[in-house]
C-alpha cells in the first residue's frame, strides 16, 4: 500500500510532501515523544502525532516514515513543511482525534 492509498480512505488533506505520496506503507506508529519513535517506530510506518515542530521531519528521515498524520486539524510550522518537501515525506493533515485516525489506519493495513 501506499500514502497516496490511505488518503481518500481517511479523509487525509495533503500539507506538503507531495513527492512521497508513492512511498510504501507497511505499518503505524503513535506517538507524540520523539525519543519514543527514534527509539521504536519501525522503516515505512505513518506516524501519528500532534507535534508539528521541524524535529519531527529530523525524525521521520532517521527512521525513513513513510508519511506522518497531524492529528485535530493541527497544521505544520512553516520550517516543517519546508523540510518535508525536501525529505519527500508526506505531512498529512486531519481533523479527527489521534485514537479515531489510529484505529482507522489498522483496520485499513489489515484488510
Amino acid at each position: 500500500m501506499q500514502v497516496k492509498d490511505i488518503l481518500n480512505s481517511l479523509s487525509l488533506k495533503v500539507f506538503s510532501g507531495e513527492a512521497g505520496l508513492t512511498n510504501e506503507v507497511r505499518g503505524g506508529y503513535v506517538s507524540d515523544l520523539l525519543s519514543d519513535v527514534m527509539g521504536h517506530a519501525d522503516a515505512g510506518s505513518v506516524w501519528i502525532t500532534l507535534q508539528n515542530h521541524k524535529n519531527v521531519m529530523a525524525i521521520a528521515s532517521l527512521k525513513e516514515i513513510a508519511a506522518v498524520i497531524l492529528v485535530k486539524g493541527i497544521e505544520p510550522e512553516a520550517d516543517t513543511a519546508a523540510q518535508s518537501n525536501q525529505e519527500g515525506i508526506p505531512v498529512l493533515v486531519t481533523s479527527e482525534a489521534t485514537f479515531d485516525v489510529a484505529g482507522k489506519l489498522y483496520q485499513l493495513l489489515n484488510e
